[in-house]
């Protein structure tokens, strides 16, 4: 029996307008229902009905923890129900690598959830919204799909390696160390190496009680750039402010400026979380060990907060 697709509006460039051919435009004026009206053979791609709802109206460069909240909690609530296949999330680009992590750490991961989002507004002469969001839909509905997904410009990606890369081209989306999991080409989903997303790179909801679902206020946990010229002063204006938890994204191999090191080290000792990650776009530091904080696991510095955030909440 065919399932049904959920598709979540969140707003984004995607629902976005403007004047015809022009860069300047408005982010996130058009309803959900509008994206997908009109979309030759979305029905088709979506396998039986096509469940159509507005989360959020917003531009992504303001996404916040209430509207994370909401999508979690609609998520969840489509996810258990047995007669849907799968979802589709409509996104800016710009946050939406941190909102597929916030969900690949909250979801389970045995149905897939898939991101989609456009670099040109709806009203571009050759948008390219569209396009994704087919391709997203008949990947939300292929048998072998699972877990969080970013699908732009013909390329899957997953949600711990996926990166935007370029402000302003079509090909704004890269994992850049593992490479995309896979491609939609003609209609069809391809995956590399002619395999699948493994269950084994999805949390398989293992933060699916965190506080995250009910109204408390989320944890404060900021990030800091260890860079040339550093000192402590915003580190130590943080910890008086009432941070929970820092992200640093540190140089090279996870190196620190000796006066953004020591102010860390007040900050760890004062019962702040810390956590290291890298500048650097491709590759992973080394563990960290025998120190007050720990390394970021690989993660970019913004997921990295995503995880310290979770992390918190859930302890």
């Amino acid at each position: 029996m065919n399932k049904k697709t959920v598709i979540l509006g969140t707003g984004g460039t995607i629902a976005g307008t403007g004047a015809a051919g022009s860069h300047t435009y408005t982010a996130a004026q058009l309803a959900t229902e509008d994206l997908v009206r009109g979309i030759p053979g979305l029905a088709q791609a979506a396998g039986a009905d096509l469940v159509i709802e507005e989360v959020a109206r917003i531009d992504s460069k303001d996404m916040n923890h209430a509207v994370w909240r909401r999508l979690a909690q609609r998520c969840m609530v489509h996810l258990a129900d047995p007669r849907v296949g799968g979802i589709v999330i409509t996104h800016g680009t710009d946050t939406i690598e941190e909102t597929a992590w916030l969900l690949h750490e909250l979801l389970p991961a045995d149905k897939p959830v898939v991101l989609t989002c456009a670099m040109r507004p709806a009203t571009a002469l050759v948008p390219d919204g569209p396009q994704n969001l087919l391709d997203a839909v008949r990947l939300a509905s292929h048998p072998q799909a699972r877990g969080v997904l970013v699908c732009a410009l013909g390329s899957i990606h997953g949600a711990r390696d996926v990166s935007k890369v370029h402000p302003q081209r079509l090909n704004a989306f890269a994992s850049l160390d593992g490479g995309p999991l896979g491609w939609v080409e003609g209609g069809q989903v391809r995956w590399a190496h002619a395999a699948p997303p493994s269950a084994a790179t999805a949390r398989q909801g293992a933060l699916l009680q965190a506080p995250v679902f009910t109204d408390g206020a989320w944890p404060r946990v900021e990030i800091v750039m260890s860079h040339a010229g550093c000192d402590g002063a915003l580190v130590d204006w943080m910890v008086a402010g009432g941070v929970r938890g820092i992200v640093v994204g540190a140089t090279g191999n996870a190196t620190l400026h000796h006066e953004l090191e020591a102010a860390l080290r007040r900050a760890a000792q004062a019962g702040v979380a810390v956590r290291i990650a890298s500048r650097c776009p491709l590759g992973r530091t080394a563990a960290i060990t025998g120190e007050l904080w720990r390394d970021a696991d690989g993660l970019s510095p913004v997921k990295a907060r995503i995880s310290l955030m979770l992390e918190l909440m859930a302890a």
